[in-house]
């Protein structure tokens, strides 16, 4: 059985118990988890570390505990909102040319150690909403640049991207936006569905 690892900000956070290890929270990894394990019994278990406020430095600082001491096999990636959105705050961000060099360094570093890994990377997106709206005119630039950062890195490893701005501002023609997000960047149900649906087409290509 191969170990699949969800890694990332408080999108694939979504809520977990921090104190259960199986746990994987109510949003995108539960559904993908349920998906694989009907459709593919006993291929993947499933691990989530996704850590609500984290940005690509946390994540890289905890690599050791959070990536390489569970030795995914897979591992998924959605990281950047809050490189931008701390940054805009004055808090912990990170300047996009950093985003940029520690998602190489995180990618070098897995890749390194744990050689034959399959990486996954995940769009970050921003859309407006109560959370977003007071800052919008900086986060949405900043946000969409960050997007444009993690493809251009993808593409420079050879990593499945999967898209999700385009995909949720198409879907904005459909249904409001809190339909798919509460604030601007947490998922409802149907964004999380909307998440997992892309990220099960990215990991069924990788096993074709």
């Amino acid at each position: 059985m191969k170990t699949f690892l969800f890694q990332g900000d408080s999108v694939t956070d979504a809520g977990r118990d921090h104190e259960d290890d199986f746990d994987l929270g109510p949003g995108y990894p539960r559904m993908v988890a349920e998906y694989f394990d009907k459709k593919y019994p006993e291929l993947f278990s499933f691990v989530n570390t996704g850590t609500s406020g984290d940005t690509s430095a946390c994540i890289y600082a905890r690599m050791g505990t959070e990536i390489l001491n569970i030795h995914p096999d897979y591992m998924s990636l959605l990281v950047g909102f809050n490189d931008i959105s701390h940054l805009i705050n004055k808090d912990d961000g990170i300047a996009s040319h950093r985003y940029e060099q520690l998602l190489c360094m995180l990618i070098e570093d897995v890749t390194e150690a744990l050689p034959g890994i399959k990486i996954i990377m995940l769009e970050p997106y921003v859309l407006k909403g109560v959370s977003t709206a007071p800052k919008w005119d900086e986060l949405n630039p900043g946000v969409r640049n960050n997007a444009a950062i993690a493809k251009r890195v993808a593409e420079k490893y050879g990593l499945p991207f999967v898209t999700l701005q385009d995909k949720f501002d198409a879907l904005c023609n459909e249904k409001p936006a809190d339909f798919w997000v509460q604030d601007g960047i947490h998922p409802t149900e149907n964004g999380h569905r909307v998440i997992a649906d892309e990220l099960i087409k990215a990991v069924e290509k990788e096993l074709k």
